[in-house]
């Protein structure tokens, strides 16, 4: 018989809040986080100015002293004090035997490391010294410092499996998660993904003429997913941690369960580094089903990627309808926190487990008028819609031409 995986602790730090209550109480007034980014407004060549920074977070100085952060940079802490929440909400934070047992793996993932890390390399190009590096540069530059970091933090001894790959770090974690523990190589899995804001990140989207740039006096209508005016993505940034566990080890300890992870599709374009491919993203959202045993009938939502650039809401309304026809509601949560890069699939796939389990699910904001390249789906606009569904949807789609999508259900006995 397969094995079955459930989500038993989430840890998330966004920019509509920490706590699930703050989150919930800015979906349901449609309220958005964008902010315009004064700090930026002397970066010459840089059009857009709108971002959205995580909510304010404390760290407990006993924990998050000078030697253990050293590695650390704000990538790394999001994902850490991400983690260190959800293991806290699974249970398991105190239960260093079983942190440190080999059972427990951590698949977790960013675009990148900390920028200002980076640059410290690059002086040594530009100025030709190491002035600016230090023993722990590279160790916070890396892609996959968030992983490592929590992998030392909690004395993890377990799989580890790193993920960097842009949108979709964050839901291939989760996806590669579940497989583990489908597969036997784990009883429990730390999932997800984080990124911090940089403007950095701002400018290469902006050299893609990808950001939005028309309403960098008005923050709150942007960005417009679907929308005919929509005119690119804002950034984002955040982390969040979903605890997987097998679900005969998750009862046997008396977990608290929030939903069953049910399937995992992914796949590759193999065609262009910027330019998605709608049947491929329909086929890995058939792959899931697949995985699931579920057919497209029986998903009540999606949440779809949603970035509000041209090429990927065309391609990916194009790849809904030709999946799921025009009947299932379809709404994004990056109208509201924008794009969190490593961060979103596990962002999103908490929010709408959430959702999920309370029976509602939010509207997509700033979508007054669909535009004629995005097919006429069931998009969820205005006011959020009450819908009690046992099986839901959460796509990402990623520079590279790199596809997931994960389908959640309520857990059943």
């Amino acid at each position: 018989m397969r094995k079955r995986v459930v989500v038993t602790g989430f840890g998330a730090i966004s920019p509509l809040g920490n706590d699930w209550e703050s989150v919930s109480a800015k979906l349901k007034s449609c309220t958005n986080a964008v902010q315009v980014m004064q700090e930026w407004s002397d970066i010459k060549g840089l059009h857009t100015r709108l971002g959205c920074p995580a909510a304010p977070f404390e760290l407990d100085p006993g924990k998050y002293n000078r030697k253990s952060t050293r590695s650390m940079g704000r990538v790394g802490l999001l994902g850490v004090r991400a983690t260190e929440v959800a293991l806290a909400d699974a249970g398991l934070l105190d239960n260093q035997a079983f942190l440190s047992s080999g059972d427990l793996g951590i698949a977790y993932g960013s675009s990148a490391g900390t920028p200002s890390a980076v640059a410290d390399i690059a002086s040594l190009i530009l100025k030709r010294s190491t002035s600016d590096m230090n023993a722990n540069t590279y160790v916070r530059m890396m892609s996959h410092t968030a992983a490592v970091n929590i992998g030392v933090f909690f004395k993890i001894k377990g799989r580890i499996i790193t993920t960097s790959s842009a949108c979709t770090s964050s839901s291939q974690a989760i996806g590669y998660a579940y497989e583990s523990i489908l597969a036997g190589r784990a009883k429990a899995m730390i999932a997800g993904g984080s990124e911090e804001l940089d403007a950095s990140d701002a400018a290469i989207f902006d050299t893609l003429f990808a950001t939005s740039t028309n309403y960098n006096d008005h923050p709150e209508l942007s960005p417009r997913p679907f929308d005919a005016k929509r005119d690119g993505l804002v950034i984002g940034e955040g982390g969040c941690t979903l605890i997987l566990e097998e679900l005969e080890f998750a009862k046997a300890r008396g977990a608290k369960i929030y939903a069953e992870v049910l399937g995992f599709g992914t796949n590759s374009d193999g065609t262009h580094i910027t330019s998605p491919q709608s049947d491929q993203m329909a086929q890995a959202m058939r792959l899931a089903l697949a995985d699931a045993e579920l057919s497209a009938e029986d998903i009540g939502y999606i949440n779809a990627h949603g970035t509000a650039t041209d090429r990927g809401d065309s391609a990916e309304s194009q790849a809904m309808a030709a999946v799921f026809g025009n009947k299932t509601p379809v709404s994004t949560l990056k109208s509201y926190m924008g794009h969190t890069l490593g961060a979103c699939g596990s962002l999103e796939a908490w929010m709408s487990i959430m959702m999920m389990n309370e029976g509602w699910f939010a509207p997509t904001i700033n979508l007054e008028d669909v535009a004629e390249d995005c097919s006429d789906l069931a998009y969820i606009r205005n006011q959020p819609l009450e819908l009690n569904t046992n099986y839901i949807m959460s796509n990402n789609f990623a520079f590279g031409g790199i596809n997931t999508s994960l389908i959640f259900g309520r857990y059943k006995e």
